[in-house]
């Protein structure tokens, strides 16, 4: 749960030293005039739409709808990029992730003998919500294509076997966060199959979907889920800006009121948000709504430019591993690495502890970082591994940067 902080507390202590620990999109195309733009641009929209000045006033001034009001923005914006149809009453406009990640659990889980499924390794924000809440998390160990279907009916019948009751399975499908894995499309439809069969909810996090190659696109979990055992959490961090902190959720399963009414769970699920936060920030969904309306509510057409880039560095990455440690002088050391098709990182195995202190020492001596894999397991695993993040780093940078954490990994004795 501490890791991110730890990291950040690297970075800050060696700011000389070119950082591959962080997974923070390119901040080169950003512009403080758009801030502004888009919240005009999103007020002019809603003069058009016809609502009264007064009413804009209010949302732009004052607490607004726990829920939020770009649920429409967003909801067309699904339909375009994702092909995911769900009313606007479905989503809940959240502070970033990591609320619509707690709001999911609070949701989901209300007994003792509830059980968290997780891909191990993971972002570490969906297993630190739910211990911050007490939910136990139990890991399967993804592969080399991801979480495997059948590994997660596994754990689930061992859970109910020992009388607990696995409710729901976080994974993150494509280019995964720390591996960039991406989990393919006949295991995703056995994922549904294996969901609706043990009882499972799906917890799909997608921040980097819109970021795959030409022709390579996968569908999300979501839009081919026809049994509602999907909840779909997003954010506009990585396609948008990270400082606006808007993410959301998307749940259109229906359940009933104590009235006996239906609605969807995303509504019901605004007792647990309104206790969290009361609401997101009125002026940061008008800059992504502003956004959102100039793109014509599509983002997978906005971002290709910033999709061909994040490529780029990738490629860059792996032809500089390739450089530096050809096989046929590394092999037997143990350095080898993944080759992800996209996403903002990648995984370099080493033959010695890749740990905080080896990566402070990488960082002091050798001015490079990186984030210790270990850090991302929920098992004990990943101890001779490093994570290697290359989304803000320019091509210069990178090579720059490979050649030092070569250097280093050259000169720490092997174990």
């Amino acid at each position: 749960m501490d890791s991110m902080r730890l990291l950040s507390e690297t970075a800050m202590k060696f700011p000389e030293a070119l950082s591959f620990s962080s997974g923070a999109p390119y901040d080169g195309n950003h512009d403080l005039a758009v801030l502004s733009s888009s919240v005009e641009r999103y007020i002019q929209h809603l003069r058009d739409s016809g609502v009264p000045e007064g009413r804009i006033t209010r949302l732009m001034f004052q607490y607004g709808p726990v829920n939020g009001f770009i649920r429409e923005e967003i909801a067309h914006m699904l339909r375009r990029d994702e092909n995911v149809d769900v009313p606007p009453e479905a989503v809940m406009v959240t502070h970033g992730f990591q609320e619509a990640a707690l709001v999911a659990l609070r949701g989901l889980f209300t007994g003792p003998d509830d059980v968290l499924l997780s891909v191990s390794p993971t972002y570490v924000g969906m297993p630190g919500a739910a211990r911050t809440l007490d939910i136990p998390v139990t890991p399967v160990t993804e592969g080399p294509h991801g979480l495997d279907p059948d590994s997660v009916a596994a754990a689930a019948r061992q859970l109910r076997a020992r009388g607990k009751r696995p409710r729901a399975v976080y994974l993150i499908p494509d280019f995964s966060n720390p591996s960039g894995t991406v989990v393919p499309l006949e295991a995703r439809r056995r994922l549904l199959r294996v969901a609706a069969e043990e009882g499972l909810m799906i917890l799909e996090d997608n921040p980097y979907g819109l970021f795959a190659r030409d022709g390579e696109e996968m569908p999300t979990l979501k839009s081919l889920d026809t049994t509602g055992n999907v909840i779909y959490l997003g954010s506009f961090a990585k396609t948008a800006f990270p400082g606006a902190r808007v993410g959301y959720l998307v749940a259109d399963q229906t359940v009933s009121s104590p009235d006996g009414a239906q609605r969807a769970l995303a509504e019901e699920l605004s007792k647990a948000k309104s206790m969290y936060t009361v609401g997101t920030s009125s002026l940061s969904q008008a800059a992504v709504a502003g956004l959102l309306v100039d793109n014509d509510h599509t983002l997978r057409s906005a971002t290709r430019e910033l999709a061909h880039l994040y490529h780029e560095r990738l490629d860059t990455v792996l032809r500089c591993l390739a450089e530096h440690f050809p096989p046929e002088r590394y092999a037997e050391h143990g350095v080898r690495w993944n080759e992800p098709r996209g996403g903002f990182f990648l995984v370099v195995e080493v033959d010695f502890v890749a740990d905080l202190a080896a990566m402070e020492r990488s960082a002091r001596d050798y001015r490079v970082s990186w984030a210790p894999m270990s850090m991302f397991h929920l098992d004990g695993g990943g101890r001779r591994a490093m994570r290697l993040g290359f989304s803000n780093l320019a091509p210069a940078d990178i090579r720059e940067g490979i050649s030092r954490l070569a250097r280093f990994i050259s000169d720490t004795p092997r174990d």
